[in-house]
C-alpha cells in the first residue's frame, strides 16, 4: 500500500497558506504548540497467539506490532548473532489517501528507519540468541500493521516495536542431536536499552514535532533522531527533498534527547501498570 497523500494542487496550496499563516503565531491546526507531542497510548499483549505484541495510538495514528520467534540460520557475516527482522504494512482502511498495490518507497522506508533505530541502538543483545554458532540462531520477526495513518508513522511504529520487544517472551529452545526442541518454557529477551525516536518536519522556516498527515503533506523536509537510554544518539534519518540548517538539526537533536526521555519513562510506567 502507498503512504503518499494525494491532494488536488489548488487545495494543497490553499491549505499550506492557511497553515503557514497560523504557524507565524506559534500554533498549529490542531491547537498544539510547535514542540508538543500528541497523546500516546500503549496496550500490551493485544495478540494472544503472538510471542509479544503492542498497540500504539499516537494521536489518531494507530499501529499494532506482533512478534513471532523461530529458529533459523544466521545472516551471512553475522554468524555470531541472532536475527531481528522488522516489516511494515499499511492496511487499505488506514486512510482514504492510501492507494492499493505493493508496498511503495514510503512504506519500505518506514520499516527500514524503524529497524535501523532499534538495530543501531543494540536494543536486543543478538549475541545471546545463538544456539549453534554459524548454524542455528533465534530469529525474531516483528510485523507491524498500520491501522490508522494520521502522520508520524515513524515514531508510532517505533514505539509499537520497542513496546512489543520489551514485553515479549522468548521460547526456550534446546538442541538435541542437532535438532531444535521447544521446551515449552519462556524467558525474557536480552534487552540492553530502550531506544526512542523523535520525528520533526520543516514547513517554511518552522520546525514542528510529531506531525499529522496534513502537516506532512505540506512539509519540505523531515528528520527522525533516535536516542538510547543513556541519551546517546544512535540513528538519524532525513527524508523529503528539503534541507535543514545546522542550527535546526541541533535544535531537533536537543529536543529528541529531552522528549525521548519523557517517552521512555512513559513506556516504562505503562509496562509496570
Amino acid at each position: 500500500m502507498s503512504l503518499s497523500r494525494k491532494s488536488p494542487i489548488i487545495l494543497e496550496y490553499l491549505r499550506k497558506r492557511q497553515m503557514l499563516d497560523l504557524l507565524t503565531t506559534g500554533k498549529r491546526l490542531d491547537g498544539r504548540n510547535l514542540d508538543e507531542l500528541r497523546k500516546l497510548e500503549i496496550d500490551f499483549d493485544v495478540i494472544k497467539k503472538a510471542d509479544g505484541s503492542a498497540q500504539v495510538k499516537l494521536g489518531n495514528s494507530e499501529v499494532i506490532a506482533g512478534i513471532k520467534v523461530e529458529t533459523g540460520e544466521p545472516f551471512e557475516g553475522l554468524e555470531h548473532k541472532g536475527a531481528l527482522i522488522v516489516t511494515a504494512e499499511v492496511l487499505p482502511t488506514a486512510s482514504p489517501f492510501i492507494e492499493p498495490g505493493p508496498p511503495d518507497e514510503d512504506t519500505i522506508e518506514l520499516a527500514r528507519v524503524v529497524d535501523r533505530g532499534i538495530r543501531e541502538s543494540e536494543m536486543v543483545d543478538l549475541e545471546k540468541l545463538v544456539l549453534i554458532h554459524g548454524k542455528i540462531v533465534y530469529t525474531i520477526f516483528v510485523d507491524c500493521s498500520i491501522i490508522n495513518a494520521d502522520g508520524n508513522l515513524f515514531d508510532a511504529t517505533s514505539y509499537a516495536v520497542i513496546s512489543a520487544l520489551t514485553s515479549c517472551k522468548l521460547p526456550i529452545f534446546e538442541i538435541q542431536d542437532d535438532v531444535v526442541i521447544n521446551t515449552g518454557n519462556k524467558k525474557d529477551p536480552p534487552i540492553t536499552t530502550l531506544p526512542v525516536s523523535i520525528t520533526a518536519i520543516k514547513i517554511g522556516d518552522t520546525i514542528l514535532l510529531d506531525p499529522t498527515s496534513e502537516e506532512e503533506s505540506c512539509m519540505e523536509a523531515r528528520i527522525t533522531i533516535t536516542t538510547n537510554s543513556n541519551g546517546e544518539y544512535t540513528a538519524i534519518q532525513k527524508g523529503s527533498t528539503g534541507s535543514f540548517t545546522l542550527d535546526q538539526i541541533k535544535y531537533v537533536a536537543d529536543i529528541a534527547r529531552n522528549k525521548g526521555e519523557q517517552i521512555r519513562e512513559k513506556i516504562k510506567e505503562l509496562m509496570k501498570s
